[in-house]
């Protein structure tokens, strides 16, 4: 089996923008295995306050994020690259136990090795009490559908 995970950098506006949409994929999924393969063994994140090193701590994080974060829903989007760089904004809707519902804002900045492998992810997040009125992303869990709007075809 292969280490390499396509697309590869250095990215082009093409390849940088199917990156983002598979992170997004992926993130949807929920599974923290799955997600956690897309990083190097020995990745390094920043998520919010939270320092963390290796995919074992990856897996352990995503776990503990998503028994948290119900009906999670998330939309990514391009903001920037170079090479083997890639800035993105995100926002995502989610609910607690206690049925109150949030938007989460954030921005990321990611550094791949040469396999496309995630070496680095640091992640600014802010989370926001709405309504569930004031919900805006509704696709049945899993990744998002191609025909669903993304952040700037919603104006956010």
């Amino acid at each position: 089996m292969s280490d390499l995970r396509p697309p590869l950098p250095p990215f082009t506006f093409e390849t940088a923008t199917q990156k983002v949409r598979l992170a997004e994929n992926a993130w949807n999924g929920r599974d923290p295995v799955k997600v956690a393969g897309a990083y190097t063994e020995d990745s390094i994140w920043r998520n919010r306050s939270e320092f963390l090193q290796g995919r074992a701590a990856i897996i352990e994080f995503l776990a503990r994020k998503w028994a948290k974060e119900l009906d999670y829903r998330l939309i990514k989007e391009l903001w920037g690259f170079h090479e083997n760089r890639i800035a993105v904004r995100f926002q995502y809707e989610w609910r607690d136990a206690a049925d109150n519902w949030y938007r989460s804002y954030g921005n990321e900045q990611w550094e791949f090795d040469a396999a496309g492998l995630m070496r680095r992810r640091e992640a600014s997040i802010n989370d926001v009490p709405i309504t569930e009125a004031a919900r805006k992303f509704f696709w049945p869990a899993g990744p998002r559908p191609n025909d669903a709007p993304g952040l700037a075809e919603q104006g956010l």
